[in-house]
């Protein structure tokens, strides 16, 4: 069974940083791709960002691109989001995910997703 369980979650002021984090198991994490995704409350859910299998490539939304930097673990199987200088529009429900297409600046799927973990970004 595949899982991805997201952490680091919680209320920054604006300005602040925050880590999360995607526990992965049930698949062999080193040779997926992987993509964080957001979802702000009353919004479709938007891709933040993208990271190949062995960290050498990253892509990030025009929204998030000099203030977020992705990375991964794959000897601990484990996906991070780094969020620096975080807004309020950055408020919303972040999950990990295994994606099946990555097309930017708009096309995306995935089939394994986490539950995610919250981000309320007070001004």
């Amino acid at each position: 069974e595949v899982r991805l369980v997201e952490s680091g979650g919680g209320t920054v002021q604006s300005g602040g940083s925050l880590r999360l984090s995607c526990a992965a198991s049930g698949l062999t994490f080193g040779i997926y791709d992987m993509i964080w995704v957001r979802q702000a409350p009353g919004k479709e859910p938007e891709w933040v960002s993208w990271i190949n299998f062995d960290g050498g490539s990253t892509v990030y939304a025009d929204a998030v691109l000099g203030r977020f930097t992705i990375s991964r673990d794959n000897t601990k199987n484990t996906l991070y989001l780094q969020m620096n200088n975080v807004k309020p529009e950055d408020t919303a429900l972040y999950f990990c995910a295994r994606p099946t297409s990555f097309s930017p600046p708009d096309e995306y799927e995935y089939d394994f997703r986490g539950q995610g973990t919250r981000i309320t970004v007070s001004s």
